[in-house]
C-alpha cells in the first residue's frame, strides 16, 4: 500500500464506507447452542506497520464479521508489564500479568486496561516494542492463546497478527500473510507519527522495524513465518482498497 493511502491511524485504524464490525471482549463463553469452531476464521498475518490492522478491519465490516486485534492483547500486557514495574525478559511474571489481564473492548474501538482507556497509550513505540520482546516468551504467548480463540464466535472471524493462521487459528478456512518492504512501512509509520504530532526520525523507525523483524522472524516459539497454506500479498505498491479487494476476492475464490 502506498503511504498516502494509509489512515492515519492505521495501527488503530477507522473504518471507512462500510459498518463497523463488531468487536467483542472476546472473554464472554460462547451462547449455549452455538459451536465457536463452526465459525470461519480469515487469518490476516504479518510484520510490524504492513497494514494487516487496517484490512482486517475492512474485510471485517464488508463481512460483518467479529474482528480480533491480537497485538492489542500483547501491547495491552506489555503496558501492563511496565506499570507493574515487570522486566520485558523474565517470562514468569509476565505470563501472570497476561493471564489476569483486565481487557475490554468496546463497540466504538476504545480499549480498556481495568478502569482506563488506553487505546492511544498502547500505540506508543515503547510500548511496541514491549510488546514484540515478551513474545518471544512461550508462557506469556500461552497465557493468552485462550484469550483470542475466545473471539471466534458466528458468523466469522477476521483476526489479524503474527500466528494467527500458523498457531492462533491453525484451521482458519483462508490465512493471508501481508506484507511489504522495510522502507515503505518504516514510511507509513513516519506519516502517521508526524499526522498525530508525534516527532519522529524515519531513519531511527527504519532500523527499529528492521530489528523487529529479525526478532519476530528468529524467536524460538511462534516465529513470524507465513504458514504453509498462507496466501502471501505484499502490498508495497498498492492501496488500502487494492490489497483489501484482493484478501476478498481469495475468500470469493474459495466458492
Amino acid at each position: 500500500m502506498t503511504g498516502s493511502d494509509v489512515p492515519s491511524g492505521a495501527d488503530g485504524p477507522e473504518v471507512v464506507g462500510a459498518a463497523a464490525p463488531r468487536v467483542d471482549a472476546g472473554t464472554r463463553p460462547v451462547p449455549a447452542g452455538l459451536d465457536a469452531r463452526a465459525a470461519p476464521v480469515i487469518a490476516i498475518d504479518g510484520p510490524t506497520a504492513s497494514g494487516k490492522g487496517t484490512i482486517a478491519q475492512r474485510v471485517a465490516a464488508n463481512l460483518g464479521w467479529h474482528y480480533l486485534d491480537s497485538g492489542a492483547l500483547y501491547r495491552l500486557a506489555a503496558l501492563a508489564a511496565i506499570r507493574a514495574g515487570a522486566g520485558f525478559d523474565d517470562p514468569g511474571p509476565l505470563a501472570r500479568i497476561a493471564a489476569t489481564l483486565p481487557v475490554g473492548f468496546a463497540p466504538d474501538g476504545r480499549i480498556r486496561l481495568g478502569a482506563d482507556d488506553v487505546t492511544d497509550a498502547i500505540r506508543a513505540e515503547a510500548v511496541g516494542n514491549g510488546a514484540s520482546r515478551i513474545a518471544v516468551h512461550g508462557a506469556v504467548r500461552d497465557a493468552l492463546l485462550a484469550l483470542q480463540r475466545g473471539f471466534r464466535r458466528p458468523p466469522g472471524l477476521v483476526a489479524d497478527g503474527r500466528d494467527m493462521g500458523s498457531v492462533v487459528f491453525p484451521d482458519a478456512a483462508l490465512k493471508v500473510f501481508l506484507t511489504a518492504s522495510a522502507e515503505s512501512r518504516a514510511d507509513r509509520r513516519h506519516k502517521q507519527l508526524i499526522e498525530k504530532g508525534i516527532s519522529a526520525n524515519l531513519w531511527s523507525l527504519l532500523q527499529d522495524l528492521r530489528t523487529r523483524d529479525a526478532r519476530d522472524a528468529s524467536r524460538s516459539v511462534a516465529p513470524l513465518v507465513p504458514a504453509e497454506d498462507a496466501h502471501v500479498l505484499d502490498s508495497t505498491t498498492l492501496t488500502v482498497d487494492e490489497t483489501v479487494g484482493r484478501v476478498l476476492a481469495l475468500w470469493s475464490a474459495r466458492g
